[in-house]
């Protein structure tokens, strides 16, 4: 694994750290949904996540994250369309799928 990539892997784990910051820690949808400035600062690190995918999937186009795709997507959909972006998806992905985000990115820093 090349060290662009080491680094992005890195970038994705910081991001998600910093939307448990972001939430102070609590994952509660009502207060989420009640503060503008952490629903974007969330975004914001959603839009990182999704561009670091980006560009893994460049670098190495078989790089085994789950849902990679969908990432860079939502990446689009935040910038492109932020005016139709839903909370309780974003909030979907902050409980179900950034997990999972985390623990491949960890496991493929972890094999190389």
């Amino acid at each position: 694994m090349s060290l662009d990539e080491k680094k992005l892997l890195e970038d994705i784990i910081q991001c998600i750290a910093s939307i448990d910051e972001h939430l102070n820690g609590k994952r509660i949808l009502n207060r989420y949904l009640s503060n503008k400035t952490t629903r974007r600062a969330v975004e914001r690190e959603l839009t990182i996540i999704g561009e670091a995918v980006n560009k893994l999937l460049k670098l190495n186009p078989g790089i085994s994250i789950s849902y990679a795709r969908q990432i860079v997507d939502l990446r689009n959909k935040v910038i492109h369309s932020y005016d139709n972006v839903d909370d309780v998806v974003i909030w979907n992905i902050i409980m179900n799928h950034l997990p999972q985000l985390d623990t491949e990115a960890r496991l493929l820093l972890a094999e190389n």
